[in-house]
């Protein structure tokens, strides 16, 4: 893998400014394990991130990355398709860690949270700096991924997008990506505020009875399933008065007819 680029751009009269795809992924309750169990989860990591980015196509060697213990932070190349990021590259992720997982012991077993951004990062001293790395690492530790991940049962991978690329990607539904997989939260850390949007692979959000712990009760869920968006519900306008020039004097009345139970 590799750390940072063999360049020192820190020495340049101007840094690198562009936009980019960001992520960052965590392993959950780290501290738990002991120091042999520390240098395999690293090194499990490392092989992980590296074998999903092979098998989506996309060539890991090329990308920054900033290692640190429990996490890696990377800045992916320039022209790095954000759909197959969020799509193939998210789904090999989770089958990495549902394989390896397969073969340890529940104590043993690694979990990850996974964040992505895309804006701008600029190189800088000591890695990468802009809007875009301080979203990842705000995003990676919001309360509501962590406790999401916690609920996820057997499930390895919780993956939060901001609300730009859900909005821009998600929302094209190409590379098999259904905004229905995806919860909205709010975070707010340090300075930051913003909307994201959280999945866990293997789960549907909408078979959940409850929202994950930490998520508003009056908070957005997803849209409704496809059946039930085919129940129609009508509406009754009654109109009295009268039109003179385009416009109706008199009164407009709405009447809605009671549908399904619970619409």
């Amino acid at each position: 893998m590799t750390s940072h680029p063999t360049a020192r751009p820190w020495d340049k009269s101007r840094p690198d400014v562009s936009r980019r795809l960001c992520l960052a992924a965590d392993i959950e309750q780290y501290s738990r394990f002991d120091t042999p169990d520390q240098w395999a989860a690293q090194a499990q990591l490392a092989r992980v991130l590296r074998a999903a980015a092979e098998r989506s196509g996309l060539d890991h060697s090329k990308w920054c990355t900033q290692p640190q213990g429990d996490l890696e932070f990377a800045v992916l190349p320039p022209g790095t398709p954000e759909q197959l990021v969020l799509g193939e590259y998210v789904t090999h992720l989770a089958a990495e860690l549902g394989g390896y997982n397969a073969t340890r012991r529940p104590a043993g077993r690694m979990r990850l949270r996974l964040a992505i951004d895309t804006g701008v990062a600029a190189t800088a001293a000591l890695g990468f700096s802009g809007p875009a790395p301080v979203a990842v690492a705000r995003y990676l530790n919001a309360p509501q991924v962590k406790q999401a991940l916690a609920a996820a049962g057997s499930e390895s991978l919780a993956v939060v997008v901001s609300d730009r690329l859900y909005q821009d990607v998600v929302r094209s539904r190409f590379h098999g990506l259904d905004p229905e997989q995806y919860r909205r939260i709010h975070v707010q850390q340090k300075g930051f505020a913003g909307y994201g949007w959280v999945r866990l692979p293997g789960t549907d959000p909408q078979d959940a009875q409850e929202p994950w712990p930490g998520a508003p009760e009056d908070g957005p869920r997803p849209p409704a399933r496809a059946a039930e968006r085919e129940q129609p519900t009508f509406v009754q306008h009654g109109v009295h008065g009268t039109a003179i020039q385009g416009v109706i004097h008199g009164s407009v009345v709405h009447g809605a007819v009671p549908g399904r139970a619970g619409r």
